[in-house]
């Protein structure tokens, strides 16, 4: 599967500004989308396309933080730079508490501009690479058998093997090898390991992974 890459979306219903800001990224390498709505935005949107968004607050039809709300809606995890010329600190309050990664404030210098497409590039990558571990990690407990998971539940719970014989009915050497196969499906290499995992997947009573958003 060929690797996306990150590609900056501009957000503007002004043209020259659309063109302006693909001209200071554009040394950079990275593909830009040009885009002259909020609409226009979410008819191409692809979750699954790696970049960033940067969004003028004052669009015709759908704002700039309705469309942020939109995202937020949807899940989506695309960092949004806000740029705008009205900017006020309510505004700017306002679209940060909603999770917005940036807040600039036209006329743009380059080095400004570049400098939030960085780390916006940088952090989308981090929580990328952080929901596709995650992804791996559920996948491989949900290979567990209902008896595995029974036993995974007790295991967490600081179960011993003797405990866990006579609760469930089985011997202890059974036991042994249920929490082997645990380990070995789950990937994990120690007991500590595997208690970080079902914490960070929130698991749920009988081992099974929460579900999430997706």
């Amino acid at each position: 599967m060929t690797e996306r890459v990150p590609t900056i979306h501009i957000v503007d219903d002004d043209e020259t500004t659309r063109h302006y800001f693909r001209v200071l990224v554009a040394g950079e390498g990275y593909p830009c989308r040009l885009i002259d709505s909020a609409q226009a935005f979410l008819d191409i949107y692809d979750p699954a396309q790696p970049g960033c968004l940067l969004l003028d607050v004052q669009l015709p039809g759908m704002s700039g933080t309705e469309l942020q709300n939109r995202l937020n809606q949807l899940g989506a995890v695309i960092p949004v730079v806000f740029i705008t010329g009205h900017a006020n600190v309510a505004l700017a309050v306002q679209a940060m508490k909603a999770g917005a990664f940036g807040f600039l404030e036209k006329p743009v210098t380059r080095e400004a501009l570049l400098t939030q497409v960085r780390s916006a590039l940088q952090h989308d990558a981090e929580i990328r690479e952080a929901l596709r571990r995650r992804e791996q990690m559920v996948q491989r407990f949900e290979t567990l058998t209902p008896r595995e998971r029974e036993v995974l539940a007790r295991v967490v719970a600081g179960s011993s093997n003797k405990l866990m014989a006579t609760d469930l009915n089985l011997s202890q050497r059974t036991v042994e090898l249920y929490r082997a196969r645990i380990m070995e499906k789950t990937g994990s290499k120690s007991l500590a390991q595997l208690v970080r995992m079902t914490i960070d997947l929130g698991m749920v009573p009988g081992g099974a992974p929460e579900s999430g958003p997706h």
